[in-house]
């Protein structure tokens, strides 16, 4: 498929769905969008983009269907409630939520059957690096239908690798999101811990993300911490259900992680006080718990 003249369907206009889409649309792409939130829909139409009335409708227009959408629910109800039947066969389907990989291979034998290529293509980045361009792009699936979609790869992404069947970009995510969940805790205590010693909260929190073992991901947050920042990039919420994959999967197969296990719990705890701020806000969690440790007897 010659994907530079196709018509490409957007499904989920969130923070990152929206980005994307507004990257295809700035690339040359004809891009028809749905989103159940109709104010999402107008402002990719308002940037150029044609306005489905819904999915099934956007799958009869779209040559390639994407989708980027809150969870293995959503992606469920989508597909089964007549995208996979109104799509041409032929046509492919770009799948990138984070779900856990037997959605991923779900939803590909459901394709399979309609005569679609199906690849899950999961995402590492949030949105400045969606709205850059920057994005890692993580995929599963056939190798020519990975091929065939370079060009919209190239649009969204600095780089982009096929991981092996599908289901492998979904299980990549999870991978990517256990080191990012359990980072982001590590780096809490050691915050929280240097200012204890005495540490100047700022300069710690500057030079701590200077350091070569803080990863690029976390380096804004350090310095976005340091103005007391912690508005939602990545909402805990949404990390809590990632955590919830990684660990369903861990037990699923046998994989010991404890340190995943302790992380999960401490933002289940900061999640339902402040379910709406960024996951980094497990710094603030840690400097209370800190705090309140003054007053216990030693």
């Amino acid at each position: 498929m010659n994907t530079r003249n196709s018509t490409i369907g957007f499904i989920g206009l969130g923070a990152m769905g929206s980005r994307m889409a507004k990257r295809l649309i700035d690339a040359g792409f004809k891009v028809v969008v749905f989103d159940r939130k109709r104010e999402n829909v107008e402002a990719l139409a308002a940037q150029g983009a044609a306005m489905a009335p819904n999915a099934r409708t956007l799958a009869m227009e779209a040559d390639v269907i994407m989708s980027c959408l809150s969870n293995d629910e959503a992606v469920k109800e989508v597909y089964e409630d007549g995208v996979i039947s109104s799509a041409s066969p032929d046509n492919i389907i770009i799948e990138m939520s984070t779900v856990s990989p037997e959605t991923s291979r779900d939803l590909w034998r459901m394709g399979k059957a309609r005569g679609l290529e199906v690849l899950d293509v999961a995402i590492s980045g949030g949105p400045p690096l969606a709205e850059q361009g920057a994005l890692t792009l993580l995929a599963g699936g056939s190798e020519s239908a990975f091929n065939d979609c370079a060009l919209i790869f190239a649009a969204l992404a600095r780089q982009h690798f096929l991981l092996g069947p599908n289901g492998s970009g979904t299980a990549m995510k999870l991978v990517v999101n256990a080191v990012m969940g359990v980072s982001m805790q590590a780096i809490a205590e050691a915050v929280a811990l240097g200012e204890k010693l005495g540490l100047p909260r700022e300069r710690l929190l500057k030079v701590l993300s200077q350091t070569a073992v803080v990863a690029p991901a976390q380096q804004n947050k350090l310095l976005r911490a340091a103005v007391n920042d912690y508005s939602a990039q990545f909402p805990i919420s949404l990390m809590n259900k990632d955590f919830h994959l990684v660990m369903e999967r861990a037990a699923a197969n046998a994989v010991p992680m404890p340190a995943t296990s302790a992380a999960y719990q401490m933002n289940l705890a900061r999640a339902a006080r402040q379910p709406d701020e960024d996951y980094s806000s497990v710094i603030v969690q840690m400097r209370e718990l800190a705090k309140a440790g003054e007053s216990e007897p030693h």
